[in-house]
């Protein structure tokens, strides 16, 4: 029997199932190009002419080749792979950010690898096996200020870094201006004519500090200074992240010689909790006490809440460019500090006459 006849030009699809896998040198034999040049086409990189990229998406999809972190692994060890790294994942803020960064990365080719170091032993085991084991190309750190071995470790094999939410010394770095949120709220309570204003600061455990706790406390305090008015230290408490925290914190302030008229709270979580607070003590809010924080928490529109609003989803999608930017070989853009804006609800007015 005649062997069969096949196309002069056009080479046969290889079989694809259980015996064989198609590989990325599937692709570049059929399009006639390199191995990188087709890592950098699917993966969404530059280099790559509109034209070449799309001949190789055509055949990626007519082979039903699926790029995957070990096959697209080139001279440049790359992986296809971003780790996040945060310390409070279940958080709105947190997983807002990460939305924005994986529909920024997702169409590049990169895949998320989500890592919650919620403790000080996962933080030394991630930041040991990550980069020595090299499974990611980036880090991006989500409201965790980097030390020095880490960081470290990291640029020692090559991975790049952003910090995302937070400023971090030596990295770029997307984020609000803390200092310049936390006088817009301080600046809507002495404009209504609130002069005793209290501070609930949080506290985080020294291995998850933030930067955002002592620019907020400074912008609180240049904002009083600027306006003459002068702190009353007793009304300075840091307290514990989240709801609880912020209901215990008003406990304190509640407790003390004299009351405020107004509350600057951390964030919209801890605003919340002190809120919870006055009301079971029969303080009604705001007629008797004012509350504002930052955030914009999609619980602070269903409670009324008046805050400064940032945007992490957008916070996040500038830190996937960066990203893109750091893997591509290019200087990361610069990214200004994302702007914030006052929104006025419920929670403040002028105080008790």
């Amino acid at each position: 029997m005649p062997a069969p006849t096949r196309h002069p030009t056009r080479p046969l699809r290889r079989p694809v199932g259980p015996a064989t896998e198609v590989r990325m040198a599937d692709v570049a034999a059929r399009t006639g190009v390199s191995l990188s040049t087709v890592s950098r086409a699917l993966r969404g990189l530059e280099g790559v002419s509109e034209g070449t990229r799309e001949r190789i998406r055509e055949v990626a999809a007519e082979l039903d080749y699926v790029v995957s972190p070990e096959a697209s692994a080139l001279s440049g060890r790359a992986t296809g792979r971003v780790a996040v790294v945060t310390h409070d994942l279940p958080t709105w803020y947190s997983s807002s950010l990460i939305v924005g960064l994986e529909r920024e990365l997702r169409p590049a080719g990169l895949d998320l690898l989500v890592r919650c170091v919620d403790d000080p032993d996962d933080r030394v085991h991630f930041f040991a096996e990550i980069p020595l084991r090299r499974k990611v190309d980036a880090v991006v750190v989500i409201a965790i200020a980097l030390r020095p071995s880490e960081l470290a470790k990291l640029h020692d094999r090559g991975v790049a870094v952003v910090a995302a939410g937070s400023h971090s010394d030596g990295v770029p770095s997307v984020a609000i201006d803390d200092e310049l949120a936390a006088q817009q709220a301080v600046n809507h309570l002495l404009q209504l004519g609130h002069t005793r204003i209290a501070l609930l600061n949080t506290i985080a455990a020294t291995d998850r500090a933030w930067q955002a706790q002592r620019d907020r406390e400074a912008g609180y305090r240049t904002a009083m200074a600027a306006a003459g008015v002068p702190v009353d230290e007793d009304l300075v408490v840091s307290w514990a992240e989240g709801s609880r925290g912020g209901a215990e914190g008003m406990d304190r302030l509640l407790s003390g010689r004299r009351s405020p008229s107004a509350v600057f709270a951390f964030s919209d979580e801890v605003a919340l909790g002190a809120i919870r607070s006055l009301r079971r003590a029969g303080i009604d809010v705001p007629r008797q006490l004012s509350v504002v924080s930052i955030d914009d928490h999609p619980l602070a529109e269903l409670t009324d809440l008046t805050t400064v609003a940032q945007d992490p989803g957008a916070l996040g999608r500038a830190s996937a460019q960066v990203v893109l930017d750091l893997l591509a070989g290019r200087a990361p853009r610069t990214v200004g500090p994302f702007p914030t804006r006052l929104v006025v609800r419920g929670t403040t007015a002028p105080p008790p006459s």
